[in-house]
């Protein structure tokens, strides 16, 4: 029995009739191999806040441990969006983190299309498991919901490089039809968070609060030493004593404001994003050291730091930091992708990305090349100042795009993802701001170079 023919019963039936119908559609859909394979079928559960009425959602907890949701439309146009979330989210998984999401993604049902996504089952900067994780949600799907006629993964943020990874890594039986790319943190760990590291040291060099003096020392590239309990607010307690970052500019000290002056000037980010940096160079970092044994992963031994009022004095101050060889190898493993993706692969980014900086997109586009692949990636960049959300109109615009690039082999220009949004906008009205000409920069003009080993 097709699922087309179906779904319009599931608008009147309660959880004992969802029970019923997601055992057939069991009956229909092949057992996968791999992650999801052997997992129990999801139960019946209310969607999130913000969701239509006609949208029904299942969920549940993996045997790893992961939440996940699925949410299914009553126009179900048979395609499938595997969703792997940004972050990454430290600490143990939580439910609210994958639901969160569906209401963030909530244009995904809205446009007709399944969504499935997993809260991965451990926080951190784990690529390669969070890959498994959605391609596990991706399994479970199939054998208990439905089988599409088309699967869609797409990745946000750090989730970019989970799916980059998964999309070249689960390739038996091409499980993935084409892989959406949205704000991506795609430079690869060992290219893409070097910033962080220069955010440290130079902030250090400037504040000296981050260890204080009267603190014991500790390599920055740690983020923080095993077993300190500094909270979040006490780093922005510490940030706003140094920069003012928790006032308004008027009410900084001309210390403050020169001192944020520099570290915008040096390390280009945006004063509103310095913050969030500061957090991910922190604790993110210290998750990453736990992972890698202790060993540096960062290095900063022939950065030359530039846009100071005394660039010397500069980097006369700043610790210098060599990375392990071994430790550098298995995260770049871990987090980098390759380029070996054998599907159909579209991104978008916002130009003024405050998060992920656009010019991550030339290393990908780079590492696609490279691996012979260049030819499947067709990459689009919007004139936002925005890294979580873009607007309903881009990601309508984006999947219809490559929707019909996977069915027909057209692939899609800039230009007709651009146009494709403006229609989108008469059923979603939101924004468009495409710029169809925009290439970006190499990394290295936005992010000061250094010898990787």
């Amino acid at each position: 029995m097709a699922f087309a023919r179906i779904h319009n019963p599931v608008r009147r039936i309660g959880a004992f009739g969802i029970a019923l119908l997601l055992g057939a559609c069991a009956l229909q859909a092949p057992a996968p191999a791999g992650p999801g394979a052997d997992e129990p079928a999801p139960q019946a559960t209310a969607c999130p806040a913000g969701l239509p009425a006609t949208v029904r959602c299942l969920g549940g907890r993996d045997r790893a441990g992961a939440f996940y949701l699925i949410a299914m439309p009553a126009d179900w146009n048979g395609r499938l969006v595997v969703h792997a979330h940004g972050g990454p989210f430290l600490g143990a998984p939580t439910a609210k983190r994958i639901e969160d999401d569906l209401t963030r993604w909530a244009i995904v049902p809205r446009a007709g299309y399944a969504w499935a996504g997993s809260s991965f089952h451990q926080g951190g900067v784990a690529v390669r498991s969070a890959a498994e994780d959605t391609e596990r949600v991706r399994g479970l799907f199939i054998r208990h919901v439905a089988k599409p006629k088309l699967t869609l993964l797409h990745g946000q943020s750090w989730g970019a490089s989970v799916a980059a990874k998964g999309a070249e890594t689960y390739t038996a039986g091409q499980p993935y039809d084409g892989l959406l790319l949205t704000s991506g943190v795609l430079a690869g760990g060992t290219r893409a968070y070097d910033m962080r590291l220069d955010l440290r040291e130079v902030y250090q060099v400037l504040c000296r609060n981050h260890p204080r003096p009267d603190e014991a020392a500790y390599p920055l590239w740690m983020g923080l030493p095993e077993g300190s309990t500094m909270t979040t607010a006490e780093l922005a307690k510490r940030a706003d004593e140094c920069l003012g970052l928790g006032r308004p500019a008027a009410q900084r000290t001309p210390e403050q404001a020169q001192k944020l002056k520099t570290i915008v000037d040096v390390l280009h980010i945006p004063e509103r994003a310095v913050m969030g940096h500061l957090n991910w160079a922190t604790f993110h970092f210290q998750d990453i050291a736990r992972r890698s044994g202790g060993k540096p992963v960062f290095g900063n031994v022939d950065a030359r730091y530039r846009g100071s009022a005394d660039d010397a004095t500069l980097n006369a101050a700043v610790a210098r930091t060599a990375t392990d060889a071994a430790a550098l190898a298995r995260f770049a493993d871990d987090t980098d992708p390759t380029g070996r993706i054998p599907v159909p692969v579209l991104t978008v980014h916002g130009i003024h990305d405050p998060t992920a900086f656009v010019e991550m997109q030339h290393t990908f586009a780079q590492t696609m090349a490279a691996a012979g692949r260049g030819d499947a990636l067709v990459q689009t960049f919007t004139d936002d100042h925005e890294h979580s959300y873009l607007s309903d109109a881009t990601y309508v615009a984006l999947l219809d795009a490559l929707v019909r690039w996977v069915e027909t082999g057209a692939k899609p220009t800039p230009q007709q993802v651009s146009d494709g949004c403006r229609r989108a906008q008469a059923a979603f009205p939101s924004s468009c701001r495409f710029v169809p000409d925009y290439r970006p920069s190499p990394l290295d003009t936005r992010v000061t170079p250094r010898r990787r080993s």
